[in-house]
């Protein structure tokens, strides 16, 4: 049986770092098969040399994440783990983010992988960013969260959200209510985004005044968007045609982030998608970025990553199949 111990400076450390009835440790444990105790100010890890040298390794990560006053989470200990197991140790310390904005309910807003930290930091660079991957790695709210950024800091004067309103099974002529009403639903998830950042009093006021604008991507036509943060949320549902009509609204002192999974595209059979097609012959432009999220960016339930790699694998074996 090996043994490795790790001295801890402050016992409210350990008190973080074990979580509620030591869940975080059961975590670890589980993963690695070993068994970590606490013994006042150190932390012992036995079992398999090679297992507790990577639990260590995760948990002197988790450290660091306390002593930058990240709170640990189930989400962040897992990625923690990937990151050892995968060989990237290294990139632990790079984990802890600056915080982009507070939410009404004095949340802080941070980036939460690797992925994720690149995204944000590019949008801050690039004119264009393209933001491509499955769902729930955080592609559109943290893309509105930067919205919000430059919007309180008066980079820009406007914050324009659009989505195309492309049907996944169900008609819009079936849904109640005047245009707007029946392309409201596709639009909710930016609405919520702004509304949990922005408080819904706040948000109704900007949009009365023309600060914020929730709009299909048909309003965007034959417009100049200048001195705007422009979000095209679920792009992997344009058409080449649209893409390029929406791309080509970049006025001055404006930015455009492009979000979409090209795993999830609704549009009819033989229609190429205007995601996939902006992002292959935009790819050599300077000032243009595209970033690839994977399952390991997801934040939402573990399961959603299960699901996403299960998905992938039955791809690949349709793929395989002649």
């Amino acid at each position: 049986m090996y043994e490795q111990t790790i001295n801890i400076e402050r016992m409210e450390q350990a008190v973080s770092l074990f979580g509620s009835f030591d869940e975080n440790m059961k975590l670890l444990e589980k993963e690695y098969r070993v068994s970590i105790v606490n013994r006042g100010d150190a932390i012992k890890i036995s079992g398999d040399p090679e297992q507790v040298s990577k639990a260590a390794k995760a948990l002197e990560g988790l450290l660091m994440l306390i002593n930058k006053g990240e709170q640990l989470t189930e989400q962040n200990i897992r990625y923690c783990i990937a990151l050892v197991n995968e060989g990237n140790d290294d990139k632990l310390p790079s984990l802890s983010s600056d915080c982009i904005c507070v939410t009404m309910s004095g949340k802080p807003v941070k980036p939460k992988t690797l992925g994720q930290k690149s995204y944000v930091e590019d949008i801050a660079k690039h004119t264009i960013v393209f933001g491509v991957g499955p769902a729930g790695t955080g592609k559109t709210y943290l893309a509105v969260a930067m919205a919000v950024k430059a919007f309180r800091a008066k980079e820009v004067s406007r914050i324009i959200l659009t989505r195309p309103a492309v049907e996944a099974g169900e008609k819009l002529g079936f849904l109640p209510g005047d245009l707007q009403q029946k392309v409201d639903p596709y639009l909710r998830p930016l609405y919520d985004a702004l509304f949990e950042m922005l408080g819904a009093e706040n948000f109704q006021k900007y949009q009365e005044k023309g600060s914020i604008e929730v709009a299909p991507l048909a309003y965007m036509r034959g417009r100049t968007l200048d001195d705007s943060f422009i979000i095209l949320d679920e792009a992997q549902n344009t058409t080449p045609e649209q893409m390029k009509m929406f791309l080509t609204r970049l006025g001055f002192n404006s930015k455009i982030v492009v979000t979409g999974d090209v795993t999830q595209i609704d549009l009819p059979d033989g229609k190429k998608s205007g995601l996939k097609e902006a992002v292959r012959i935009l790819k050599n432009i300077d000032d243009i970025k595209t970033v690839r999220f994977t399952e390991k960016d997801v934040v939402r339930h573990r399961l959603v990553q299960d699901i996403i790699k299960a998905s992938e694998r039955a791809s690949e074996r349709r793929q395989e199949k002649p």
